[in-house]
């Protein structure tokens, strides 16, 4: 019995570890707005439509095909501080997310002992999603090798608003 007792205390941490690493979800998103501020805010998260046309020539005919979405600007039910993002994923929705200054544990040489928050100058970044949180990363460096990387809080998701023809 002990011998069993030993075996599950060994095993128990193998079988839980991939349960907690499946929740997470990591996916290519386009930052559609940014806001910046150390002081309160409302955030407004912008409209934004999307295309996909495809057209064909022959001889002296043609013809093309095109689908659109879109969502409308929701405004303001977010007040926030420090730095907001509303990112698009790829299936059409939504998540704005937001980052507050945080403690600087490296710098202690000032009154002010927290430093601001990490953010991408690109537009496409890797976000890794995982309960609340969002850590984007970014790369910083020309080969694309040296990457950056910060933790936002997921403040709220917004549906994708179906075209006329998905209806």
């Amino acid at each position: 019995m002990k011998n069993i007792f030993i075996w599950f205390v060994v095993l128990a941490p193998a079988f839980l570890v991939p349960v907690s690493r499946a929740q997470k979800k990591k996916v290519s998103v386009q930052i559609v707005n940014r806001q910046s501020s150390e002081t309160q805010y409302t955030y407004t998260v912008p409209g934004y439509s999307t295309s996909n046309c495809n057209a064909s020539v022959y001889g002296n005919s043609a013809s093309a095909n095109c689908v659109g979405s879109g969502a409308p600007a929701i405004s303001g039910s977010y007040s926030v501080n420090g730095a907001t993002f509303s990112l698009l994923l790829p299936d059409g929705r939504i998540v704005v997310v937001n980052c507050n200054s945080k403690l600087n544990w490296t710098d202690w040489s000032t009154t002010n002992a927290r430093r601001g928050c990490r953010q991408p100058i690109t537009n496409t970044v890797d976000a890794e999603f995982d309960g609340d949180n969002a850590k984007l990363e970014w790369p910083v460096s020309i080969d694309g090798r040296k990457k950056q990387n910060e933790t936002y809080k997921i403040i709220g998701i917004l549906t994708k608003t179906p075209a006329p023809a998905d209806k």
